[in-house]
């Protein structure tokens, strides 16, 4: 990068709360890191960590000089068709500097007010937006296939993951949690919402067909939810519930040491809902994945090379993979390994924030401004017409 820049952060108030909330202050934490001057705007103060010296030289708050005043050489907005992209889009042709979208697969806007806002956007300033756009990184496969049936164009849309702490999820880390229920030999880990979408009836007639008669195994749930009961009535039916522990839902320190102390990871969902962000924070253990083979999942884990994908739901299938990985302690070394090595190129937020910088000087180039200011010239001759 040739020079510090200017770079401004838009969130979408009505979703920074969302799981995916972190990307935005990460991102920033890094850009600032690299030397660029940062500020956040859309985000409760402190939300996002910023430089301390604005426009002007001041050290104000992050929205009293407003984006615009802020005077940034290029714009990230969150939700393709939030206000925060509509209000991107705005000051990125008022000062034809380059606008970066980022969304995610449910965007935080699938229902309330989310989706209220998001089919406000589409009708009213969907095709501003578009026009607009630079380019439009989308946090999985899922979100990418929304944002081309929204209509942006293809070669505009990559896929680049949100990123892990490797320093705080990393292998050879112990968990209390195991400790305290006493959770013995290799541990089979789902981690979620225990509800009918996950695939958890699948998961567990997988167990009971394979390891779950055995001594040396244990299924770990680590979440809580409304189907809770009937999976244990059919864990007792199937005669394996000493074989099964039920550990509440982890706090977010408790979760590396629950990753890394485990020996397989369990993403069996039956849909798309299901983003499987505790993938990379596994593969960032060296925990190898059995995913289900869906768009959102897939894109994490590579097929023998970093642990398995089965079709969702499909019971003989997941019995077969389950079997093979129980079966297969040196495949599982080499997947563990492989995953850390993965997770240590595609998720470390540096290298996530590099990409991002390179994609703003990319935008940032001669042909970049002079195609924004041919939509500028465009959009003027469309409004005095």
């Amino acid at each position: 990068m040739s020079r510090s820049l200017r770079i401004a952060l838009l969130v979408n108030p009505f979703t920074l709360g969302m799981k995916w909330g972190e990307h935005a202050p990460e991102l920033a934490r890094e850009l600032l890191g690299f030397g660029h001057t940062v500020r956040g705007f859309g985000a409760p103060p402190g939300a996002i960590p910023r430089s301390g010296v604005g426009a002007a030289g001041d050290d104000t708050g992050e929205d009293s000089v407003g984006v615009a005043g802020f005077k940034p050489d290029a714009i990230v907005a969150y939700d393709a068709l939030s206000p925060a992209a509509w209000l991107g889009a705005r000051t990125a042709r008022k000062l034809n500097v380059p606008l970066i979208l980022v969304e995610a697969a449910n965007g935080g806007s699938t229902t309330g007010r989310g989706a209220v806002f998001q089919a406000i956007g589409r009708r009213l300033f969907g095709r501003y937006v578009r026009a607009t756009t630079d380019a439009v990184i989308a946090l999985d496969a899922v979100a990418r296939e929304r944002l081309v049936r929204a209509g942006f164009a293809p070669s505009r849309v990559s896929i680049l993951s949100g990123g892990v702490d490797l320093n705080t999820c990393r292998p050879g880390l112990t968990s209390g949690l195991i400790l305290r229920h006493r959770v013995r030999g290799r541990i089979l880990l789902y981690v979620g919402q225990l509800t009918d979408n996950r695939g958890l009836e699948t998961l567990v007639t997988a167990f009971a067909n394979t390891v779950g008669q055995r001594e040396d195994w244990s299924l770990v749930f680590a979440g809580e939810g409304s189907a809770r009961g009937a999976l244990r009535a059919k864990i007792d039916r199937l005669g394996i519930g000493s074989r099964v522990h039920w550990v509440g839902a982890p706090r977010e320190e408790e979760l590396p040491g629950l990753l890394s102390a485990s020996t397989l990871l369990a993403v069996p969902a039956v849909d798309d809902s299901v983003r499987g962000r505790n993938i990379p924070r596994a593969m960032s253990c060296g925990l190898p994945v059995l995913a289900s083979d869906r768009p959102a999942l897939r894109h994490f884990v590579e097929q023998d090379v970093t642990g398995l994908l089965a079709p969702p739901g499909d019971v003989a299938a997941w019995t077969d993979m389950l079997r093979m990985a129980a079966m297969s302690p040196d495949a599982r070394k080499r997947w563990g390994i492989a995953a850390r090595k993965t997770a240590s190129e595609r998720y470390a937020w540096t290298n996530i924030a590099r990409v991002f910088e390179t994609t703003i000087e990319a935008q940032r180039s001669p042909a970049g401004v002079e195609r924004r200011a041919a939509l500028a010239s465009e959009s003027a001759a469309n409004t005095t017409s």
